[in-house]
C-alpha cells in the first residue's frame, strides 16, 4: 500500500514514517498543502494521513479541494486540535477518521489497516486466495500451511496484488507502490520482484500481461 504523509514537523514526519516502514507501507512526505494538492491529483496512494496546520494550503481547505475534485481515498486526519468542534469540521469536510497528537504509534497502524480494510470493502484483516493467507497486522504470509519468508518489498507487492486478485495493474503503479518518489529504481527491480513471488509461491500465480502490467490470477492453482 501506497500513503501519503503531509505534516511539516520533519521530525514527526521522519518519525511517522520510519514506524510504518516495517509494515509493508511505502510512505511518501510533504509538508506543503498545496504541493500535496498537486501531488494528489497526478498520482495514486492508498490513503492520506493529513496534518491541518500546514504552509501552502491549510489541511481542511486541501480536504475540501481533493474531495471536490472526487478523490475517494480514506484521509486520516493528525492534528493537535482536540476540541469537538474541529473533529466535527474535520468529519464533515471529508475526512474517515481523525486521531489527537500525541498518539501511540500502535494506534496509528491499527487505524490505518482499518481504513484501508474498509477502502476494499472488507472486514477481515487476513487475506485469502485458496491456501495462501497473508496477515496485515503480524506481517506474514501462509501458503500450504507453511510460513514463506518475504522481503518488505515483496510483501508490500502480494499484498497489492492479492489485495484485488483479477485486477490489472499497470508497471508503473507497483513501481511507485515499492518505491515512491525518492527512491533510484534500477529498470529490472519490479521484474525481479515478481521472479521472487513467483519462486517462493508457485509461477502461475502472477501472470504478466505484455506491454500493460501485471494481474494475479485468482484461479490459479500450484
Amino acid at each position: 500500500m501506497r500513503l501519503l504523509l503531509i505534516e511539516d514537523d520533519t521530525s514527526l514526519a521522519q518519525g511517522i514514517r520510519t514506524a510504518l516502514k516495517p509494515e509493508g507501507y511505502t510512505v511518501d512526505w510533504l509538508a506543503d498543502g498545496q504541493q500535496a494538492f498537486y501531488g494528489i491529483k497526478n498520482e495514486v496512494f492508498d490513503l492520506l494521513l493529513l496534518d491541518l496546520g500546514l504552509p501552502g494550503l491549510d489541511g481542511l481547505s486541501l480536504l475540501k479541494k481533493i474531495r471536490d475534485e472526487g478523490k475517494q481515498l480514506p484521509v486520516l486526519i493528525l492534528t493537535a486540535r482536540d476540541a469537538v468542534a474541529d473533529r466535527i469540521a474535520g468529519l464533515d469536510a471529508g475526512a474517515d477518521d481523525y486521531l489527537i497528537k500525541p498518539f501511540d504509534i500502535t494506534e496509528l497502524k491499527a487505524r490505518v489497516r482499518a481504513l484501508l480494510r474498509r477502502s476494499a470493502g472488507r472486514a477481515q484483516t487476513i487475506l485469502q486466495l485458496g491456501e495462501l493467507e497473508l496477515n496485515p497486522q503480524n506481517q506474514q504470509v501462509i501458503f500450504q500451511k507453511q510460513p514463506v519468508n518475504l522481503t518488505r518489498r515483496e510483501f508490500a507487492l502480494l499484498h497489492e496484488l492479492l489485495n484485488q486478485p483479477g485486477h490489472v495493474f499497470t508497471r508503473d503503479h507497483l513501481q511507485q507502490l515499492l518505491y515512491g518518489w525518492e527512491e533510484d529504481v534500477e529498470s529490472n527491480a519490479l521484474e525481479v520482484h515478481i521472479h521472487h513471488l513467483r519462486k517462493k509461491l508457485f509461477p502461475s500465480l502472477i501472470r504478466t500481461l505484455r506491454g500493460i502490467g501485471y494481474v494475479l490470477d485468482k484461479d490459479a492453482q500450484p
